[in-house]
């Protein structure tokens, strides 16, 4: 793989209940609807589950994306092909944390800090 090891550990606060948050990470409509900078795989399940394999793709780089681990409150991907390494989430109520670390020439505390804003900012919409 080319590129550099990278890792980038961020925490937000969000105006939000733990299951939203929850439903906006593991419900592949949502997901879609936040991360509207990525193409996804056609046929991705409503709900993301262990052993789920999709792909992303930002611009031409193609994102593996293997479900490792999804409970009430993380979920776990292992990711390959343009990065290779991982990418956490936990959260609970008002806040959300994201881990990514992986080898890849894309700038990845830049894509994190841009995908929790809008991840924020989707939330805000759907908050009455």
């Amino acid at each position: 793989m080319l590129g550099t090891f990278q890792q980038s550990h961020l925490r937000i606060e969000l105006d939000a209940s733990h299951t939203l948050i929850r439903d906006s990470l593991l419900q592949s409509d949502k997901l879609r609807q936040w991360l509207w900078h990525q193409n996804f795989s056609v046929g991705l399940p409503e709900q993301l589950h262990p052993g789920l394999t999709f792909t992303s793709w930002i611009g031409p780089v193609a994102i593996q994306h293997q479900v490792d681990i999804v409970q009430s409150n993380c979920l776990r991907l292992l990711l390959s092909q343009g990065i290779d390494g991982y990418h956490e989430w936990y959260w609970g109520d008002g806040w959300v944390q994201s881990r990514l670390e992986g080898i890849s020439v894309l700038p990845l505390n830049l894509g994190q800090t841009f995908s929790l804003l809008q991840l924020r900012e989707f939330i805000a919409t759907q908050t009455p």
